[in-house]
């Protein structure tokens, strides 16, 4: 395992996260990545590639291949490591975790060695120049890997997270929901994620891009279309959880219990995209 990598990006750049073992949502990405002009080494993915979904090997070895920059997710730390829970920080006895129980069981037994060594190779965090400013690239938290960060969360920590990098902003993950804030000039960005929709009632997923422009960063949200209806049907073959299958149509989360108040509000509001200049 790296802890740090720094790399510099001649954008634009492309950044997603959560493929959550959903095959045809990681094609559908790497296509619209291509349709956008920006090559394999603009493009970052902010970690869990692996989870939910019914193609774990296919997805991982599909992100091994494509030339993306990946960071170490905790779906890719504990399966890295052959550990018994996919440490995604659910309340334990939850509805989350019991579901977790399922997926995580069939994702560690689609693995092998050399799909583990890969995980564990990841590096936790990228920090990565764009356009003049440096950003640090993390799953969750800078400390913890399953912290989670959502629009919600008091600015103080966000702020606290952010100087803890010595950098201008950070671009997350985990949470699963994508916010942009400027934090006293700087940045916290998460492009949610691409396996499983943003609990808006659409089955639309969301990816964004980092665009240098006139001496600022544009960061823009995009909607990602896919073939969600083979992906569900894959995973009812495959015999894993009905509620997550039926998620990926209904575009509703099976629970919203790990989610703060002003999120659960928000549940069944579709999203839209937006961009932010910084």
């Amino acid at each position: 395992m790296n802890d740090s990598l720094a790399v510099t990006i001649n954008g634009p750049a492309l950044i997603f996260g959560g493929n959550y073992s959903n095959l045809e949502a990681t094609r559908a990405v790497l296509s619209e990545a291509k349709r956008l002009g920006i090559r394999a080494e603009n493009i970052v993915c902010t970690g869990d590639v692996i989870a939910y979904c019914a193609d774990p090997f296919a997805t991982l070895e599909i992100m091994r291949g494509s030339g993306v920059r990946v960071v170490m997710g905790n779906c890719e730390e504990s399966l890295g490591q052959k550990l018994n829970q996919c440490g995604c920080g659910f309340e334990p006895g939850s509805t989350c975790d019991l579901l977790a129980i399922e997926w995580y069981d069939f994702a560690n037994r689609m693995l092998d060695d050399d799909a583990r060594s890969w995980m564990r190779c990841l590096p936790r965090r990228l920090d990565l120049d764009i356009g003049g400013r440096r950003l640090a690239v993390i799953h969750g938290g800078v400390q913890r890997i399953n912290e989670y960060i959502y629009a919600s969360t008091p600015t103080d920590i966000k702020r606290k997270n952010i100087e803890a990098t010595h950098c201008e902003g950070v671009l997350s993950g985990h949470c699963g929901l994508p916010f942009t804030e400027i934090v006293d000039g700087r940045l916290w960005h998460n492009a949610g994620a691409i396996g499983i929709p943003a609990n808006d009632g659409t089955p639309r997923t969301w990816y964004s891009t980092i665009t240098p422009r006139h001496g600022k960063l544009s960061i823009e949200l995009h909607p990602l279309a896919y073939d969600y209806q083979i992906t569900s049907r894959k995973m009812r073959q495959a015999g894993l959880s009905e509620r997550y299958a039926l998620a990926l149509q209904t575009g509703l989360w099976p629970s919203c219990a790990i989610l703060p108040q002003n999120e659960q509000i928000l549940r069944g509001h579709a999203l839209v995209p937006h961009r932010v200049d910084w």
